[in-house]
């Protein structure tokens, strides 16, 4: 497939800079796979599509602080990191601006009497380093004091103390995330209290949400397209409650695109049963799903409007169908939704 049979035309001024002041007031489309049909609703009505014995999994990866700010030592220039990820003890991965600046063995230091500083130990993929930090105290906490959220480079501002708490979910605990798997962004503890009282379960996984979610697709073909990895963890307790939805017949109702990609990496089929079911454990997953892949578990989608050519369309497009889903994004584009990260939701049913 062609990578512009993912495209479509987006309006500048409706991709979201800011989150709505209540998480669940954001609007909901609601796409009917069966019939065929678009509803617009509110996010809280997301209630009434799900039914008892239902379970909703939640990607429960913490957005880490993880854009700061420093000054090449020697020199005084002024530099940017975002890490990506941790390779090894103090060492990261991490995208630096501007990258010219920065070479093997120069230091960076992000506090003024440097008790928090980085060298520069290689070069990673893409432009990236890797980058030894030294610091007094604990890392993550240093993080909290000086970093910032990473916000999508599509929201044009510098992130401030309300990205602190609306960046993330409100069931967010392990950290390790780059960028918040954002279909969850909208649920509010009292809404998740609702679903479990209509007698919806919840299961949670974890999917740390890597660099790859900022790298558009530059190949043509859409099957030559590498993913990046990311690594993910699925409980015994969350198998269990999903193998348990599927024995019961069930739906498994997945909230992102990151929980769609944990549940299909970690499906295992069961000879005897006929059927897949979701297996505990921690490992990492590149896996790419577009159109022609058949999932495993997940039944239905919650998630938000996506950049055009991008793998998460993609992904979406796999669950319904390419061109009915372009359908409803230009319906979307017509009624004036939200789009991307802070913007609307959409149920695929």
């Amino acid at each position: 497939m062609h990578i512009n049979d993912f495209d479509y035309e987006l309006p500048k001024e409706l991709i979201a800079q800011r989150p709505m002041e209540e998480r669940d007031q954001c609007r909901l489309m609601v796409l009917d796979r069966q019939n065929k049909t678009i509803e617009h609703k509110h996010f809280y009505d997301v209630l009434d599509y799900l039914q008892p014995g239902d379970c909703l999994v939640m990607n429960d990866s913490k957005v880490i602080p993880a854009r700061i700010f420093g000054v090449k030592e020697g020199t005084g220039a002024k530099v940017e990191f975002l890490l990506i990820k941790r390779l090894e003890g103090d060492i990261w991965e991490s995208m630096v601006r501007p990258g010219k600046r920065l070479k093997v063995g120069d230091s960076v230091s992000f506090t003024e009497d440097g008790s928090f500083r980085a060298v520069i130990r290689d070069y990673g993929e893409d432009g990236t380093r890797h980058v030894e930090f030294f610091y007094d105290g604990i890392f993550l906490e240093r993080l909290e004091e000086i970093g910032h959220m990473p916000l999508p480079p599509y929201i044009e501002r510098s992130s401030d103390k309300d990205d602190n708490d609306m960046y993330q979910t409100v069931y967010a605990d392990h950290e390790g995330s780059v960028a918040a798997p954002t279909a969850g962004l909208h649920f509010t503890e009292e809404l998740l209290e609702k679903v479990r009282e209509k007698g919806v379960k919840t299961a949670k996984v974890t999917l740390h949400v890597g660099i790859g979610t900022f790298r558009p697709v530059k190949v043509e073909n859409i099957e030559d397209h590498h993913m990046h990895f990311e690594e993910y963890e699925v409980s015994e307790e969350a198998a269990k409650t999903v193998n348990e939805t599927i024995e019961a017949g069930g739906r498994i109702i997945s909230v992102g695109t990151t929980s769609s990609r944990t549940l299909e990496s970690a499906a295992v089929f069961d000879e005897e049963k006929g059927r897949y079911y979701l297996k505990a454990g921690s490992s990492s997953t590149g896996i790419f799903i577009y159109p022609g892949y058949k999932f495993k578990l997940v039944d239905s989608l919650i998630t938000n409007f996506h950049l055009p050519k991008s793998t998460l369309l993609m992904l979406i497009s796999a669950l319904y169908d390419r061109e009915e889903i372009l359908k409803a994004y230009n319906v979307a584009v017509e009624e004036k939704y939200r789009f991307f990260s802070y913007g609307d939701a959409m149920l695929i049913k």
